[in-house]
């Protein structure tokens, strides 16, 4: 208030009262200390950057995470803040947030808001520091199978190491995070119970785990040392959304079984059909948005290709069903496989063998389920009359019908005359009723009187009458 009136005192002291010269000093007056404040404010304020993680951690969270690194770093972002609550997901998926946090240049916080379970806790231990809701959890990381059963060792071992690995990467006690996987492992005070660790707020605060108790975003910032800020949030598109339904894996077991279950159905029907449209729509679905993210690699997408161009040639063109059926099945099944898989071209040396083990797994079991779902249709619903698919009705001869033969050899001995011109073959009428005949001779003329001397080959014989 003060700079304005020592320069309103300037301009009427200085400038030759004009009324249009004084409001262009005004004006330039007024742009000058507002550009100032805005530069000010910026020169300030941190970008804070949100990115949640309130679902399963499959392939969708990781697409939606890279995005969301990448407009972090096109908005320059002071800091990114991880809004959480998930009871975990797929391993290889936590593991590639996991190194995605680790490798980042932005630092990043975790608000766990109420859950941070298995693979949830590895990427909670793998950011900067983590701030916990009152009541929150984090921990039990133990490795399990789709009934929620530990799996093996070799499968525990390798997670206590990647767990070990990232809490001494941020300067958190490794036994402890080890303890959060295996419940053998004794931690003096903190895990002796014999079962798998899992901290609450309080205790994760005092074990190192946790920064601070908070109860809202704005709070983890503020605690974070930042007092003026914008926040930034991830925005997806609805192509986006679509693409993050088509990439989970429960939609790729459906779409695989719908793939298997049309080529199997199109195998017992003649002609290209319903079962084959199915089977290209679906895997259309199944490659395109793998494909457009970068997951499915061109020889990928071509193995799947060739296995059912083999399949085809088996089935339609050599008799059988031998070496290209069998090849046309595997190369099928590979190209489903591969495609699940991070791998860069031909590079798999980030690829985890429970990744490998993961995608195997969806696939087997999606034909698997396909098999008897195709096996139960033909035999519960095509050839039931209620849904009209089959001819269901038999022609029996209390109903009139008859064989075609018989009525044509109860012909024999009868006269008739050349309906056309028989080269040997030809039409010939009887009764005033005209059927197909072939005739003994190479050549009659039509209107020619001849006779019905056999029938073969589901044709009338004839002869010409002299």
């Amino acid at each position: 208030m003060e700079i304005i009136n020592q320069l309103n005192y300037w301009i009427n002291t200085n400038v030759n009262f004009n009324p249009m010269k004084v409001k262009l000093a005004y004006l330039l007056l007024i742009s000058f200390l507002i550009s100032s404040g805005i530069f000010a404010q910026n020169a300030d304020t941190n970008r804070v950057y949100v990115f949640d993680i309130d679902e399963e951690i499959a392939p969708p969270v990781v697409r939606r995470m890279d995005k969301a690194f990448s407009q972090a770093a096109e908005y320059k972002a002071d800091l990114i803040l991880i809004h959480m609550n998930t009871y975990g997901g797929l391993v290889v998926s936590a593991d590639t947030i996991r190194t995605r946090i680790l490798n980042s240049k932005i630092p990043i916080v975790v608000f766990i808001d109420n859950n941070a379970a298995s693979a949830g806790a590895l990427i909670s231990i793998a950011c900067d520091s983590i701030y916990m809701r009152a009541g929150a959890n984090i921990g039990a990381a133990t490795v399990v199978n789709q009934n929620a059963e530990a799996m093996p060792d070799k499968y525990q071992s390798y997670m206590r190491a990647t767990m070990r690995a990232t809490a001494e990467a941020k300067g958190r006690d490794p036994k402890i995070a080890e303890a959060m996987v295996d419940q053998d492992i004794y931690v003096e005070n903190v895990s002796d119970s014999g079962k798998v660790l899992t901290f609450t707020t309080s205790e994760a605060i005092k074990n190192g785990f946790c920064e601070a108790e908070v109860s809202s975003i704005d709070e983890v910032i503020k605690r974070y040392g930042f007092e003026s800020y914008v926040v930034e949030t991830l925005e997806l598109s609805s192509v986006d959304t679509i693409i993050d339904f088509l990439i989970s894996p429960y939609v790729h077991g459906i779409l695989i079984m719908v793939i298997v279950a049309g080529i199997y159905f199109e195998l017992q029907t003649p002609g290209m059909g319903f079962p084959s449209l199915a089977a290209l729509t679906a895997a259309f679905l199944y490659f395109f948005p793998l494909y457009i993210e970068g997951l499915a690699e061109n020889w990928e997408v071509l193995i799947f290709v060739a296995g059912l161009v083999l399949i085809i040639l088996e089935v339609f063109v050599i008799p059988g069903f031998g070496v290209a059926g069998v090849a046309g099945i595997v190369l099928v099944i590979t190209g489903l496989t591969l495609s699940l898989l991070y791998n860069v071209a031909f590079d798999f040396s980030m690829v985890t063998f429970n990744a490998i083990l993961e995608a195997v797994f969806v696939v087997i079991i999606a034909i698997f389920g396909s098999t008897i779902l195709s096996f139960m249709g033909l035999q519960h619903v095509l050839s039931n009359e209620r849904y009209g698919l089959a001819l269901n009705k038999q022609m029996d001869k209390s109903d009139g019908f008859v064989a075609a033969s018989s009525i044509y050899t109860e012909m024999i001995g009868s006269d008739a005359k050349a309906y056309t011109i028989l080269r040997p073959a030809g039409k010939i009428e009887i009764n005033q009723k005209i059927f197909d005949a072939v005739a003994e001779e190479s050549y009659i003329e039509k209107g020619t009187l001849v006779k019905v001397v056999n029938y073969i080959n589901n044709q009338l014989v004839v002869r010409k009458i002299k």
